[in-house]
């Protein structure tokens, strides 16, 4: 029986080692990759996984065995989001309005959340509490247009507050919180009517935008013709101050060559007639001085001519009778009568051309001063003067002659030297001769009577 025995123990021996090989094998873990499992047994809490101290395979014995059993939480590594889905909630003015949130969390401290919750999905649920708690207070202090606005920022808020609250959990953000979407919720249409403002305020801003081009490019236009059309005006301006300038440089140019002209042609004419004036003021005063000359020439002949008769009447008186001598006396008294008349006129005419030749005299004296400094010129116009005044006396003496009836008798010679021998009765020498012829006669008592005659005879105008 005892041989019986111990093949029985050996068989059961084996069939427990192998019973037990078996439920090693179906009670044996070895964690993935991206997950961590906290084995918490009756005395510690072990995480095993990827790098971690105790390895990453235990034997998850079930809680009901003593001493062995432990309890198991599994928590993922890897990145893991959470989202809300057409979450309700308020701006600061109670606006309802619906979002969608986006957020990113990794378990950094498997045994901290361990110690947090029983489960992973315990884990996503605390998770979505904070993360609707933080996007419904930050929501509820800002205005929806600066929600709609200021998204980015909001999410920095959303990522800061839920970090501060995650941390112990031992979970981290790994990004920032998103907001996915922002509409209107089934309770109004507050953000359809933001976004239609806000159309409309951008319309009003492209309208006013355009309107604006519109003005500045139509003023640019305005701005470039006005500028045109000054530069113009400008030009035209100029081209008429330099017309205007250049004509009255011209006219003035005319006008004083013109006056300059005028002057020289004054000057000239003024020399002219200073010349004129001077020619004719020497020319009166050398006629004047011929009629001088002239006259006391005549008076000189008159007397020459008067003495030669005297001693031709005395000598016919003494040739031929005392009644030749009576007819010389009475011809000697004509004659005397006639060249007395001779002289007065001659001594009137005198007068009256030397009054009229010194009536511009005082006005002309400087015009004959610079004349009379001109030798040459003044020998021209004395010998011109000369041959007229020769000219007039020796026609004035034939008409005397033929008016003074006188009788030539020529004791000697020929007719020819008898009228030359008359002739020289006015000469300075004829008229010296009648005034001796007269003086002698005075000396006797006969010359005495017969200048008695011939005086009473002139005072009786017979």
């Amino acid at each position: 029986m005892f041989e019986f025995l111990v093949p029985l123990l050996l068989l059961l021996v084996l069939a427990l080692a192998f019973a037990g090989f078996l439920v090693a094998m179906m009670l044996r873990r070895v964690v993935p990759t991206n997950m961590v499992h906290i084995v918490q047994s009756s005395s510690s809490t072990t995480p095993y996984g990827r790098g971690k101290a105790s390895g990453n395979s235990y034997y998850a014995w079930p809680t009901r065995v003593p001493s062995l059993g432990v309890s198991i939480i599994e928590f993922p590594e890897s990145i893991f989001q959470i989202n809300l889905d057409a979450y309700e909630a308020y701006d600061q003015a109670r606006l309802p309005f619906t979002v969608d949130v986006s957020a990113f969390f990794r378990v950094e401290l498997a045994e901290t959340a361990a110690q947090r919750v029983a489960s992973f999905g315990e884990l996503q649920s605390q998770l979505t509490s904070v993360l609707q708690g933080a996007v419904r207070r930050i929501l509820a202090t800002n205005p929806l247009e600066i929600i709609l606005q200021s998204r980015s920022d909001l999410g920095n808020q959303f990522t800061m507050e839920v970090k501060n609250q995650i941390a112990e959990w031992g979970v981290l953000p790994v990004k920032t919180i998103e907001f996915m979407d922002i509409r209107d919720s089934s309770k109004g249409q507050v953000i359809a009517n933001i976004m239609e403002k806000e159309k409309s305020r951008i319309e009003k801003e492209s309208r006013i935008a355009v309107a604006s081009n519109h003005q500045a490019a139509e003023m640019a236009e305005i701005d470039a013709k006005r500028t045109v059309e000054v530069q113009r005006q400008d030009a035209e301006q100029q081209v008429g101050l330099r017309t205007a300038q250049k004509d009255q440089v011209v006219g003035i140019a005319n006008e004083q060559s013109r006056q300059q002209i005028q002057v020289e042609a004054k000057t000239t004419a003024e020399r002219n007639m200073s010349v004129s004036q001077v020619e004719k003021v020497r020319a009166a005063e050398i006629g004047k001085e011929v009629a001088i000359v002239l006259a006391e020439q005549n008076k000189q002949v008159k007397i020459v001519n008067a003495e030669a008769d005297r001693q031709a009447l005395v000598v016919g008186a003494e040739a031929d009778s005392r009644s030749m001598t009576v007819k010389a006396e009475g011809d000697l008294a004509a004659s005397l009568k006639e060249a007395e008349g001779i002289k007065a006129k001659g001594e009137a005419h005198a007068a009256a051309e030397k009054a009229m030749l010194l009536a511009p005299v005082e006005t002309q004296i400087t015009l004959a001063k610079e004349i009379g400094s001109n030798e040459g010129y003044q020998k021209y116009l004395v010998t011109i003067e000369q041959v007229k005044a020769g000219k007039d006396v020796g026609i004035e003496m034939a008409k005397a002659m033929q008016s003074a009836e006188l009788k030539v008798i020529a004791n000697a010679g020929d007719i020819q030297g008898g009228v030359v021998k008359l002739g020289d009765m006015f000469t300075p020498q004829g008229g010296t001769n009648i005034s001796g012829m007269l003086t002698a006669l005075a000396q006797t008592d006969e010359g005495k009577s017969l200048l008695n005659k011939i005086t009473a005879v002139a005072g009786s105008g017979k």
